[in-house]
């Protein structure tokens, strides 16, 4: 074995793999030219919106032009990251039954999600550059410039896409395996296109076709979230109606383009530089302090942390990834097991999907018009209702815990700490207070923290790595492509859902349902733990908050309550084994196995749905301070 081995290391390049080098070379070269714009792009929203919030505030000069052209780049920022998460392979996608497959099913499987998913950009991009083309005898209000400038984005961002997906499978596996999964989605797509005959006697059962079974197969499959949602939403309107298919690409840049998601970048960075510059490190520090001593205390510390820092960075294993190392180490010296601590970890996740600034609430509220300030004043108490829950599983398990060598902290160390963590700790505060009492947009607001980091950085913890700012900008634009593209890929599935009446039947069905409030409010938080679980949460909420929310309003439901009861509910699914995606990720954080850490789950996803259950059933925890 080891001759062989030798032998194939010594061996001249075989024309496969100095073709799979060319195309890898290629695919580099290329990423870097994408790689770079989508960064600058980040750099200038950011420019563009501190400026707006300087000259508002200290020259009473807003800039009138200001908003046009932050929706104008942030449309080509949402494309352009697109491009770099679908390079990277970072979209989001369920691959909880893929990791069961054996290594080559799974290679032909990751194959066949990327022919999918080229599939559907070659058939929207004509539409694309017709669309593009409809919008260039548009002029923008402001800065009196065609439309194209900005729904140019749309076929280029496509373009590229398909450039890289194409990439992707010339150098990716066997030929054989390469051109089956072609043979498989080109024969797929063949048997729809023969069937139109059948499916145009269908009616409305084609819903269940294209938005049951064409959603479910693509997603257990692996194929991304967004080109699931897409693909299904294509195959639907062009095989069953009438509808020109320019209608899906205008659909999915009304979902992309609502300005308030212009905060999911701002805050993804935002997080990118809590974690760089130590923040996050200097508030566990201060609370470990402070509770570090008692049984359980850095278990409380956990779930403290994670109120704390939960939300800014737009991403759930960011927020863990930041809060577990400083804790783990110790927690483990205490004798706390590996699977327990990846456990709480996954459930803290859940716990904290409502505290402000939650991407998920600024989500919600772009889809809904519910109020984002009235969002984040509702979303504090329900997260600490949740931790409550938790903290009492905690005591429960800690009651053992061995203490003899740990020494508590004297008052003038945590008086020490806490002035190194007052700057910290005073950000996710005053980002709170600045959107809740109207000061700035949860957009606005986001800038201002940005800058904020960047002086406490430089100024106070010194330090900053001025290395790793170009790769945090690139990983903030293609997070925020993914979670935008999802955004429009379901906000186009939402409306072809909504054209075919399927959103009056389900208000019908749900007002008839037994039970009134209570009967809906139980239904949707089992639907919503369901979606969780195979969708994750911002394409489940994008796709059916729009359609659910008015019946919300008409069984009596405030629309915050209403909205906290489904983002909690979505959270226990997205962090509950065995599919949800979020549970994995604190297992890999922890470097323990996902098999490992299930034993120990249970009785914290237990507590986390009496907590469900209470902020459902206790409107004021929602409410209250409204």
């Amino acid at each position: 074995m080891q001759a062989a081995g030798f032998l194939s290391a010594q061996a001249p390049a075989t024309p496969a793999s100095a073709a799979a080098r060319f195309f890898g070379a290629m695919e580099r070269g290329l990423g870097l030219a994408v790689d770079i714009p989508a960064a600058l792009l980040v750099l200038a929203e950011i420019a563009v919106l501190l400026a707006g919030v300087i000259a508002r505030y200290v020259f009473h000069a807003p800039l009138v032009w200001g908003d046009e052209l932050a929706s104008i780049l942030f449309l080509w920022l949402s494309m352009l990251g697109a491009v770099v998460a679908l390079r990277r392979g970072e979209h989001m996608r369920m691959t909880a039954l893929l990791s069961r497959a054996t290594p080559a099913t799974r290679a032909l499987l990751d194959l066949v999600a990327i022919a999918a998913s080229l599939c559907f950009m070659l058939m929207v991009l004509p539409h694309a550059w017709e669309y593009a083309a409809e919008e260039a005898i548009v002029t923008t209000p402001a800065l009196e410039i065609s439309n194209a400038w900005r729904a140019a984005a749309l076929p280029t961002g496509f373009g590229l896409m398909i450039l890289f997906a194409l990439l992707r499978l010339l150098r990716a596996g066997s030929w054989r395996q390469v051109a089956t999964a072609l043979a498989v989605v080109a024969a797929i797509v063949g048997l729809f296109m023969l069937a139109q005959p059948l499916l145009a006697t269908l009616g409305k059962a084609n819903l269940v076709v294209f938005f049951v079974g064409v959603v479910a197969a693509n997603v257990f499959l692996g194929v991304p979230i967004a080109f699931s949602f897409a693909l299904a939403t294509f195959g639907y309107l062009a095989l069953t109606t009438h509808t020109p298919l320019m209608v899906v690409v205008g659909r999915m840049d009304e979902g992309m383009s609502h300005l308030i998601l212009l905060a999911v970048p701002m805050f993804i960075l935002l997080g990118l530089l809590i974690e760089m510059t130590g923040m996050a490190r200097a508030m566990i520090g201060f609370l470990a302090s402070l509770l570090g001593h008692v049984r359980g205390g850095l278990s409380y510390v956990l779930i403290g942390a994670m109120y704390l820092v939960s939300g800014i960075s737009g991403s759930k294993v960011a927020d863990m990834a930041a809060v577990a190392p400083a804790l783990f180490p110790e927690m483990k010296q205490r004798g706390a097991r590996p699977g327990n601590l990846a456990a709480l970890l996954s459930c803290t996740g859940a716990q904290t999907e409502t505290i402000p600034p939650s991407i998920v609430l600024i989500t919600i509220g772009s889809v809904t018009g519910v109020s984002i300030a009235a969002l984040f004043t509702g979303g504090m108490l329900p997260g600490v209702a949740l931790g409550l829950a938790l903290a009492v599983i905690v005591w429960r398990r800690s009651r053992g815990e061995d203490l003899s060598g740990v020494r508590r902290a004297t008052g003038r160390e945590i008086a020490r700490l806490l002035m190194v963590a007052v700057p910290a700790l005073l950000l996710p505060f005053l980002i709170r207070a600045a959107v809740v009492e109207g000061v700035a947009t949860a957009t606005e607001v986001s800038t201002i923290g940005i800058a904020y980091s960047v002086l406490a950085g430089l100024l106070v913890y010194r330090r900053f790595d001025w290395r790793r700012v170009p790769s945090m900008l690139v990983d903030t634009a293609a997070l925020a492509g993914a979670i935008i593209f999802i955004v429009g890929a379901a906000t186009a599935m939402a409306w072809g859902l909504t054209q075919s009446g399927f959103s009056q039947d389900l208000a019908e069905f749900m007002r008839r349902m037994p039970g009134g409030t209570t009967g809906f409010l139980l239904v949707s938080i089992v639907a919503f733990v369901i979606l969780g679980s195979v969708l994750e949460g911002i394409p489940a909420i994008v796709l059916f908050g729009p359609l659910l929310f008015p019946i919300a309003r008409a069984v009596g439901v405030n629309e915050v309550h209403y909205a906290m009861v489904v983002i909690l509910s979505m959270g226990l699914g997205l962090f509950a084994p065995p599919f949800g995606v979020g549970y994995y990720g604190a297992c890999a954080i922890g470097k323990v196995s996902p098999d490992e850490a299930m034993p120990h789950m249970w009785a914290y996803l237990g507590a986390l749905a009496v907590g469900v259950l209470v902020v459902a059933f206790v409107p004021w925890i929602s409410t209250g301070f409204l």
